[in-house]
Protein backbone atom coordinates (compact mmCIF):
# COMPACT_ATOMS: atom_id res chain seq x y z
CA UNK A 1 0.00 0.00 0.00
CA UNK A 2 1.58 3.78 -0.68
CA UNK A 3 2.11 6.16 1.80
CA UNK A 4 -0.44 8.45 0.92
CA UNK A 5 -3.53 5.63 1.11
CA UNK A 6 -1.76 4.12 4.51
CA UNK A 7 -2.23 7.85 5.65
CA UNK A 8 -5.46 8.29 4.45
CA UNK A 9 -6.78 4.90 6.40
CA UNK A 10 -4.88 5.97 9.48
CA UNK A 11 -6.95 9.33 9.19
CA UNK A 12 -10.36 7.61 9.11
CA UNK A 13 -9.91 7.53 12.94
CA UNK A 14 -10.49 11.08 12.89
CA UNK A 15 -13.97 11.91 11.92
CA UNK A 16 -15.03 8.69 13.80
CA UNK A 17 -13.92 9.89 17.21
CA UNK A 18 -15.34 13.19 16.57
CA UNK A 19 -18.52 11.88 15.76
CA UNK A 20 -18.44 10.61 19.27
CA UNK A 21 -19.29 13.73 20.62
CA UNK A 22 -23.07 13.41 19.84
CA UNK A 23 -23.33 10.50 22.69
CA UNK A 24 -24.17 11.22 26.25
CA UNK A 25 -22.03 10.60 28.79
CA UNK A 26 -24.28 7.75 30.18
CA UNK A 27 -23.09 5.51 27.14
CA UNK A 28 -19.70 7.52 26.76
CA UNK A 29 -19.03 5.75 30.61
CA UNK A 30 -21.04 2.55 29.95
CA UNK A 31 -18.99 -0.74 29.62
CA UNK A 32 -19.02 -2.54 26.53
CA UNK A 33 -19.70 -5.82 28.17
CA UNK A 34 -19.17 -7.94 31.83
CA UNK A 35 -16.25 -6.58 32.71
CA UNK A 36 -14.90 -4.94 29.63
CA UNK A 37 -13.39 -1.26 29.36
CA UNK A 38 -16.01 1.60 28.46
CA UNK A 39 -16.20 3.62 25.12
CA UNK A 40 -13.92 6.79 26.87
CA UNK A 41 -11.63 3.97 28.68
CA UNK A 42 -11.23 2.70 24.39
CA UNK A 43 -10.69 6.14 23.61
CA UNK A 44 -7.93 7.10 26.10
CA UNK A 45 -6.73 3.48 25.25
CA UNK A 46 -6.34 4.63 21.78
CA UNK A 47 -5.30 8.37 22.26
CA UNK A 48 -2.56 7.44 25.10
CA UNK A 49 -0.56 5.18 22.30
CA UNK A 50 -1.22 7.83 20.21
CA UNK A 51 0.70 10.17 22.05
CA UNK A 52 3.32 7.36 22.99
CA UNK A 53 4.33 6.93 19.87
CA UNK A 54 4.11 10.66 18.73
CA UNK A 55 6.74 11.50 21.28
CA UNK A 56 8.58 8.21 21.53
CA UNK A 57 8.83 7.49 17.11
CA UNK A 58 7.32 10.17 14.93
CA UNK A 59 8.28 13.48 16.05
CA UNK A 60 11.62 11.73 16.58
CA UNK A 61 11.59 10.37 13.11
CA UNK A 62 10.72 13.88 11.41
CA UNK A 63 13.44 15.55 14.18
CA UNK A 64 15.95 13.08 12.90
CA UNK A 65 16.62 12.11 16.17
CA UNK A 66 16.97 8.41 17.72
CA UNK A 67 13.83 6.83 17.79
CA UNK A 68 13.14 6.25 21.70
CA UNK A 69 9.94 3.69 21.61
CA UNK A 70 10.22 0.44 22.97
CA UNK A 71 7.88 -2.37 23.60
CA UNK A 72 5.77 -1.92 27.13
CA UNK A 73 3.69 -3.89 29.03
CA UNK A 74 0.55 -3.52 27.25
CA UNK A 75 -1.77 -4.42 30.22
CA UNK A 76 0.24 -1.69 32.49
CA UNK A 77 -0.24 0.55 29.95
CA UNK A 78 -4.19 -0.07 29.58
CA UNK A 79 -4.98 0.32 33.06
CA UNK A 80 -2.87 3.79 33.11
CA UNK A 81 -5.13 4.80 29.67
CA UNK A 82 -8.31 3.55 32.31
CA UNK A 83 -7.18 5.92 35.15
CA UNK A 84 -6.59 8.53 32.76
CA UNK A 85 -10.43 8.58 31.29
CA UNK A 86 -11.47 8.12 34.60
CA UNK A 87 -10.37 11.65 35.35
CA UNK A 88 -11.54 13.34 32.07
CA UNK A 89 -14.56 14.93 30.47
CA UNK A 90 -15.83 13.02 27.38
CA UNK A 91 -14.86 16.22 25.38
CA UNK A 92 -11.56 16.30 26.99
CA UNK A 93 -10.45 12.98 25.74
CA UNK A 94 -11.82 13.19 22.32
CA UNK A 95 -9.93 16.80 21.88
CA UNK A 96 -6.74 14.58 23.17
CA UNK A 97 -7.62 11.94 20.71
CA UNK A 98 -8.45 14.38 17.51
CA UNK A 99 -4.68 16.32 18.07
CA UNK A 100 -2.27 13.78 19.07
CA UNK A 101 -3.67 11.79 15.76
CA UNK A 102 -3.79 15.02 13.80
CA UNK A 103 -0.43 16.04 14.88
CA UNK A 104 0.60 12.48 13.68
CA UNK A 105 -0.95 12.36 10.47
CA UNK A 106 1.07 16.13 9.99
CA UNK A 107 4.27 14.65 10.21
CA UNK A 108 3.67 11.56 8.78
CA UNK A 109 1.93 13.43 5.58
CA UNK A 110 5.76 15.95 5.56
CA UNK A 111 8.14 13.14 5.91
CA UNK A 112 9.51 12.04 2.02
CA UNK A 113 8.46 8.24 1.15
CA UNK A 114 12.36 7.61 1.63
CA UNK A 115 11.72 8.65 5.35
CA UNK A 116 8.32 7.09 5.48
CA UNK A 117 9.75 3.84 4.96
CA UNK A 118 13.02 3.98 6.66
CA UNK A 119 13.94 1.70 9.19
CA UNK A 120 15.61 3.24 12.64
CA UNK A 121 16.35 0.72 15.78
CA UNK A 122 13.91 1.48 18.51
CA UNK A 123 14.63 1.73 21.49
CA UNK A 124 14.49 -2.20 21.95
CA UNK A 125 17.66 -2.76 19.57
CA UNK A 126 14.43 -3.59 17.27
CA UNK A 127 13.78 -2.49 13.31
CA UNK A 128 11.11 0.34 13.67
CA UNK A 129 9.71 2.35 10.75
CA UNK A 130 6.47 5.29 10.13
CA UNK A 131 5.58 2.49 7.62
CA UNK A 132 5.53 -0.62 9.80
CA UNK A 133 3.57 1.29 12.67
CA UNK A 134 1.15 2.85 10.46
CA UNK A 135 0.58 -0.64 9.17
CA UNK A 136 -0.06 -2.19 11.89
CA UNK A 137 -1.77 0.65 13.70
CA UNK A 138 -4.86 0.66 11.25
CA UNK A 139 -6.40 -2.84 12.14
CA UNK A 140 -5.97 -1.40 15.77
CA UNK A 141 -8.30 1.33 14.90
CA UNK A 142 -10.67 -0.92 12.70
CA UNK A 143 -10.78 -3.06 15.18
CA UNK A 144 -11.78 -0.50 18.09
CA UNK A 145 -13.73 1.56 15.91
CA UNK A 146 -16.02 -1.54 14.70
CA UNK A 147 -16.24 -2.39 18.42
CA UNK A 148 -17.35 1.02 19.76
CA UNK A 149 -19.74 1.34 16.60
CA UNK A 150 -21.39 -1.95 17.03
CA UNK A 151 -21.51 -1.32 20.88
CA UNK A 152 -23.26 2.33 19.96
CA UNK A 153 -25.44 1.33 17.48
CA UNK A 154 -26.94 -1.08 20.10
CA UNK A 155 -27.77 1.38 22.78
Amino acid sequence: MEKEQMIREFSAFLPFVRSLSGIGDELWNAPLGEGKWSVGDVVAHMMLWDRYFLEEAIARIARSEPVTVRHLDFDEFNKNAVQYAKGKSRLDIIDAAVNERDEIIRILSALSEEEFMMEHTDGDGRPFSAYGYVQGFIPHDVHHMDQLQAFISKH
